[in-house]
């Protein structure tokens, strides 16, 4: 009588629910992995290099797919990777704050992907068997409003919650008025000969000077040359440069030897660098310094430092990011900051040092999560209906499962054009692959390497709000316009769509605007386009399963969707670091046009996607 009662729950009961759980984990592993790493310090090489990997769970899910259907019940591995799920978040959160986080965090990354991608696997198979084919219909655009919240809570909320766990364990901001001045006189400090004690009150950051002047006057390269190994060297030897995500600092030169192939990468596109005449006359620089008030209780508070406003003839050349801990508070931590040499007038601008007990922030969020999971487990365990379809295939006989398994694949690559089918699929979303993996870290990154400094906070909101509702009515629309008129009538004008609002993080990256409204706009023309030009993959996707095994097939398409993904990301971090960010998304957008080459020859059928009569 319980399973029989248990197979006639209303499925307004489990099913929001379920595909709410299934879009957290793999926004967490695609998005959040990404901006916590970069909040914590790592390189945008590693960053996009080790989660651009995390695809590979989605790319073999159809390698693995009949494991679900041969042992067990869907409705078993629900439950189960949910639980999986919930220990990988606990393991990321109880990870971070230990030595080589970057390492045992992307193990338990590597969990929640394998457990994500079979829980979609789980999920997607008990919703086609667990409801009749008119619920199936009434209930497909209720799993995706719930898969898309999902997106908005990963991308959104969690991030904006980050970002207020970054805030409230932060100590108070530091605004620093830099002046330049013809009549200033040059400060010179010996970090030797500084006696830093402890103050009474609460934490706080100190600065040497809130009001900093520096002389228009010109100096020599080599002596600039020797306040930035002078400040370099001590930083570095006081531990002011998180060890873990390589050297932060904007200026602190890689010690790894550049390849042949990288150096002449970095030489033909990188960002050209003004050749320095030694006998001419280089801009002046300002030393200042922080330390703390007193030995913090946690293991250490990070202070970023950049500019907020003011001339951009006044730039930061040493210094975006320290990590304060008890053992080096009362040590300065320098930055250098520098005029361009063709300003000689009075003129001023604003910087400001923000602090955070980063990891502390990322711990709750993810604790948070591992109580969600924990929750959905619980719930699931006793609502999810026991179906009488769900049973596992293994009762039908091993061999004939494998067989079809295996013909499903023979199939699939014996279709006609099947070479040009799969270069679409690797290629359409070339550009966007590697264009997801740095927008974050372009938008988080200080002004003074490139990026618009913006806090966690804020790319929360812009991301997981503005982007997300932008790209949710691009999807709309897609769908409304290639369902009236066909797919095909729509294609290129879908193609263009996902390819040329990438533009917009050229002008971004190139004019770097203050103004938070533009930067909004800006992500959410590409996230329109994006969402709009995604509809005609997707119904690609679906156009070529169609048939006996369709439901294996779109498997796979969906395999090659996540390959193309994975393998530029790969390497994007690693372009960029090279070229930096004005070149990178250029390359962006050159990177776009093998994807018109190919959608020029692949096979469609006109009437695809218009009602049939």
């Amino acid at each position: 009588m319980t399973e029989q009662k248990k197979s006639k729950v209303n499925p307004w009961a489990w099913v929001p629910s379920l595909y709410y759980a299934e879009g957290i984990p793999y926004i967490i592993v695609m998005t959040v992995s990404v901006i916590m790493y970069k909040r914590l310090g790592i390189s945008n090489g590693d960053i996009a290099l080790y989660t651009s990997w995390l695809y590979l769970p989605w790319v073999i899910k159809p390698l693995w797919s009949p494991i679900v259907d041969i042992f067990k019940t869907k409705r078993f591995w629900i439950i189960t990777m949910q639980l999986f799920i919930g220990a990988g978040l606990a393991g990321v959160a109880l990870t971070i704050p230990v030595p080589n986080f970057f390492q045992y965090t992307l193990l338990f990354f590597w969990l929640l992907a394998f457990s994500s991608a079979t829980h979609d696997i789980a999920a997607d198979g008990f919703y086609m068997i667990g409801l009749s084919e008119h619920k199936q219909a009434y209930f497909v655009g209720i799993r995706s409003t719930f898969y898309r919240l999902a997106m908005i809570t990963g991308q959104g909320l969690l991030i904006i919650l980050a970002g207020y766990f970054e805030t409230t364990t932060g100590l108070p901001a530091l605004d620093i008025k830099v002046n330049a001045n013809p009549s200033a006189e040059v400060q010179i400090f010996n970090p030797d000969s500084l006696k830093l004690d402890a103050l009474d009150g609460e934490l706080r950051i100190l600065v040497s000077s809130s009001n900093i002047e520096i002389s228009t006057g010109t100096t020599t390269q080599p002596k600039i040359d020797s306040i930035l190994t002078l400040a370099k060297t001590w930083n570095t030897k006081n531990g002011f440069y998180s060890v873990e995500g390589g050297e932060s600092s904007s200026t602190v030169t890689s010690p790894k030897e550049l390849s042949a192939l990288e150096k002449f990468i970095k030489n033909t596109f990188g960002v050209e660098k003004p050749v320095i005449n030694k006998t001419e006359g280089v801009g002046d620089v300002g030393l200042i310094y922080f330390h703390l008030s007193n030995k913090p209780d946690e293991d250490e508070i990070v202070v970023n430092f950049g500019a907020s406003g003011g001339d951009k003839s006044i730039s930061l050349i040493e210094g975006t990011r320290f990590t304060f801990n008890k053992l080096n508070w009362n040590k300065p931590a320098f930055a250098v900051i520098q005029l361009d040499p063709k300003l000689h007038t009075l003129s001023s601008a604003t910087f400001e040092a923000r602090s955070g007990n980063i990891k502390f922030s990322w711990v709750i969020t993810f604790s948070i999560l591992t109580g969600l999971f924990l929750l959905f487990f619980i719930y699931h365990k006793f609502i999810i209906p026991y179906s009488p379809n769900d049973k596992p295939s293994i009762a039908k006989g091993e061999k004939s499962v494998f067989k079809e398994f295996i013909d499903t694949f023979i199939i699939f690559f014996k279709r006609k054009h099947i070479g040009v089918i799969i270069a679409f699929l690797l290629l359409y979303r070339l550009g966007e692959a590697q264009l997801v993996k740095l927008a974050a870290p372009f938008l988080l990154d200080a002004k003074e390497v490139g990026g618009l400094g913006l806090t966690t906070g804020e790319v929360g909101l812009v991301y997981g709000t503005v982007g997300i509702i932008a790209l949710t009515l691009g999807g709309i629309l897609g769908g409304f316009v290639a369902a009236k008129h066909g797919l095909k009538s729509w294609l290129w004008w879908m193609l263009i769509a996902i390819n040329l609002p990438n533009t917009v993080y050229i002008y971004l990256a190139y004019v770097m605007p203050e103004s938070f409204f533009l930067i909004n706009l800006a992500v959410a023309v590409e996230q329109f386009g994006y969402g709009f030009g995604f509809t005609a993959y997707m119904l690609y996707m679906i156009y070529i399963s169609d048939g006996k095994h369709k439901t294996a097939h779109f498997a796979i398409t969906t395999g090659f969707m996540a390959l193309g993904m994975m393998i530029p990301g790969m390497v994007s971090g690693w372009l960029q670091e090279l070229i930096g960010y004005q070149h990178f998304f250029v390359w962006v957008v050159f990177s776009t046009i093998p994807a018109f080459i190919i959608t020029k020859f692949i096979p469609l059928d006109a009437t695809f996607g218009m009602k049939k009569e």
